[in-house]
């Protein structure tokens, strides 16, 4: 296998990886919050922040290193529509998934503080749910485009 082949199959993981693990951790992280069960709340938070640690960080790192590299490799400029709007839309997902970032760890935080302390959540970590599943709308939704452009780029 060439160089090419090998680093797109490692693109192609990992865009499966990175977008398996924000899909995954959001249903779990919005069932766990439908169930109100504090104690469930707060371990799939914790499970949900060590996911963006040691899957999502890594593959958002890694997809626009090894898709810059691949364009520049197969003499695609990096002002081609499709990945132009690509990398569009992928800043447009990374802007919405660091506040998520940020509430996962406050909310974690916040769930395991009324755990210790045999406590409802408070009405803040309802707001930050709130406003979680709403950034995770948008970068969703670039992500599907993300990986429609790059299967169908051809034709773009």
């Amino acid at each position: 296998m060439d160089y090419y082949t090998t680093l797109k199959t490692l693109h192609i993981f990992s865009m499966v990886l990175l977008f398996g693990t924000g899909l995954g951790s959001a249903f779990y992280k919005w069932m766990a919050d439908r169930s109100g069960n504090v104690a469930h709340i707060a371990i799939t938070n914790r499970h949900v922040v060590l996911a963006d640690w040691i899957f999502t960080t890594p593959t958002v790192i890694f997809q626009p290193v090894s898709g810059i590299a691949l364009a520049h490799m197969a003499g695609w400029p990096l002002t081609t529509p499709w990945i132009a709007t690509s990398l569009v839309l992928y800043t447009l997902a990374g802007v919405c998934w660091l506040p998520v970032v940020w509430l996962q760890i406050r909310m974690q935080r916040m769930a395991e503080n009324a755990v210790r302390t045999q406590s409802p959540l408070p009405t803040t970590y309802w707001r930050m749910a709130r406003i979680w599943f709403w950034l995770g709308v948008p970068a969703f939704a670039a992500m599907v485009l993300v990986v429609t452009m790059m299967v169908f780029k051809r034709g773009m």
